[in-house]
C-alpha cells in the first residue's frame, strides 16, 4: 500500500499543486473597492499573480455636458466629480474659465477661495482617516473623523446654505461673503482641530496591527509613479516632493507659509503619514487666512461678466434679467486653456476649449483619482490577497471622478 502511495506521488510534480489559478472578480459590488470598480484577480494560493482594474460602471459624462450647459450651469456639475471635496472641483473650473476670459478676481474672493480649497482637502482627508481606517479594521477611528467633519459641515452650511455639493464659487469671486459667525466659527474649529489629529494619530499611527497592516504594503517606487503620472499624497509618499501650490502657484498660496510633507518608502503606511501631516499643514494655512483676511469685495466689478449678488436679484427687475442673460448668453473668447490646481488626491486639471458660443466646444478633465488608479496594478501583483484592501484604501481614489 505505501509502494503504491509513493508512485502516486512521485508521478505529480509537487509544483503541480500550484498550477491551477484562481480567477477571482472583486467587485464592482463591494464595500473594499470604494465604489464600483470592478478588479479581476488571479491568484496562485494567496498570492496575487495578475490583477486588473475595471472601471466605467458609473457612466457619468460630464466632459460631455459641459458641451450642452453654459459656463454658469456647469458649476454644479463639478461638484459632483470628487463629492468629498465639491467646492475645490468648482476652484479649479472657475480658475479656467477666468484665465480664459481674462477675469481679474479680487484679493478677498482670493483668499476666501485658498481657504476654501485647504477647508476641502481636510474635508477629503478626514473621510480617508475614517473609511480607510475601518478598512484595515480600527473602528474607532471612523467615528473620531466623521464627528469632526460634522462640526466643518455645520460652519460650511452657515456659509454657503447646504452642506454638501455646496455650489458657492462664482466666476469673479465667490457666492457669498464671509461674515463675522463664520469666520468666528472657523478660527474655533481651527484652534481645536490640532488636538483631533492627535488623537487620530494616537488611534493609528502608534497601533501595532494599523502599522502591520499598512508598513510596506502596496509599495511603488518614485519612477514608477512618475511614469505613471500619479499625483498627490501617493506620489509624494515615494519621495518626490511636487505640489502645485508650490511648483505652479495659484491663488494665494504663494504668500502663505506651509511645508510639503515627503515619504522615502512609497508604501501604504507613508500614504497614511504624508495624508495625516497635510492635515497639520491645511490648518496651518487656514490659520493664517483667517487671521489676515485680506478685505475688499467678494466677487469681481465687471458686471458684464459676473452674476449680481442675489440681494439685487431678488429686489430688482433689472438684476433677475441680468442674471438670466448672465447664465444663458454669457459667452467668453474664443482660445483654449489648461487650468491645474492641487486638489485632495493631486493634479486635478480642466483644458477647455471655447469657439466663443455660450458652452465649451471641448471639455477634458484630468481627474487624478482616474490616473493614480493605474498604480494599483503594480502595487497588489506579487503580494497577499489579504493586502488588496489596505492598498486600494490607501489610494484614496473616488470613482465620482474617475468615471467622470
Amino acid at each position: 500500500m505505501n509502494t503504491v502511495r509513493e508512485e502516486i506521488i512521485t508521478t505529480h510534480d509537487l509544483n503541480d499543486l500550484h498550477a491551477e489559478h484562481l480567477e477571482l472578480s472583486m467587485g464592482p459590488q463591494h464595500p473594499a473597492t470604494h465604489g464600483v470598480l470592478q478588479i479581476k484577480l488571479r491568484l496562485d494560493g494567496e498570492r496575487v499573480i495578475h490583477a486588473d482594474p475595471i472601471v466605467g460602471y458609473l457612466h457619468r459624462g460630464k466632459e460631455k455636458h459641459a458641451e450642452h450647459c453654459t459656463y454658469q450651469q456647469f458649476f454644479p456639475l463639478t461638484d459632483r466629480l470628487d463629492y468629498l471635496q465639491p467646492l475645490a472641483n468648482e476652484v479649479g473650473f472657475a480658475l479656467t474659465v477666468e484665465t480664459l476670459a481674462g477675469i481679474d478676481v479680487p484679493l478677498r474672493a482670493q483668499a476666501i477661495r485658498t481657504l476654501i480649497c485647504e477647508l476641502m482637502r481636510l474635508s477629503a482627508h478626514l473621510i480617508w482617516v475614517g473609511i480607510g481606517g475601518l478598512d484595515i479594521g480600527a473602528t474607532s477611528v471612523y467615528f473620531y473623523a466623521f464627528r469632526e467633519r460634522e462640526s466643518l459641515f455645520d460652519i460650511l452650511d452657515k456659509l454657503t446654505g447646504l452642506r454638501t455639493n455646496q455650489e458657492y464659487i462664482r466666476l469673479g469671486g465667490v457666492g457669498a461673503d464671509l461674515d463675522a459667525e463664520v469666520i468666528r466659527e472657523l478660527r474655533q474649529w481651527i484652534a481645536d482641530f490640532p488636538k483631533r489629529i492627535d488623537e487620530f494619530e494616537m488611534l493609528l499611527s502608534g497601533n501595532r496591527i494599523f502599522y502591520e497592516r499598512m508598513k510596506g504594503i502596496g509599495r511603488i517606487t518614485a519612477q514608477q509613479a512618475i511614469d505613471l503620472g500619479v499625483t498627490g499624497p501617493c506620489l509624494r509618499a515615494t519621495g518626490v516632493g511636487v505640489d502645485l501650490r508650490r511648483a505652479r502657484p495659484y491663488l494665494l498660496y504663494s504668500e502663505l507659509d506651509f511645508e510639503i510633507p515627503v515619504g522615502t518608502e512609497g508604501d501604504a503606511y507613508d500614504r497614511y503619514l504624508v495624508r495625516v501631516e497635510e492635515l497639520r499643514q491645511s490648518t496651518r494655512i487656514a490659520e493664517q487666512l483667517l487671521k489676515d483676511l485680506p478685505s475688499g469685495d467678494f466677487i469681481a466689478a465687471e458686471l458684464k461678466d459676473v452674476l449680481p449678488p442675489k440681494g439685487r436679484v431678488y429686489t430688482s427687475m433689472e438684476e433677475m434679467i441680468h442674471q438670466f442673460k448672465i447664465v444663458t448668453e454669457w459667452c467668453p473668447p474664443p482660445g483654449e486653456v489648461y487650468q491645474a490646481t492641487e486638489a485632495a488626491n493631486g493634479e486635478l486639471g480642466y483644458y477647455l476649449v471655447s469657439t466663443g458660443g455660450r458652452s465649451a466646444y471641448k471639455l477634458k478633465i484630468r481627474a487624478p483619482s482616474f490616473v493614480n488608479l493605474q498604480s494599483l496594478k503594480p502595487m497588489i501583483e506579487g503580494g497577499y490577497f489579504s493586502d488588496v484592501v489596505a492598498s486600494i484604501a490607501s489610494l484614496h481614489f473616488i470613482m465620482g471622478e474617475t468615471d467622470r
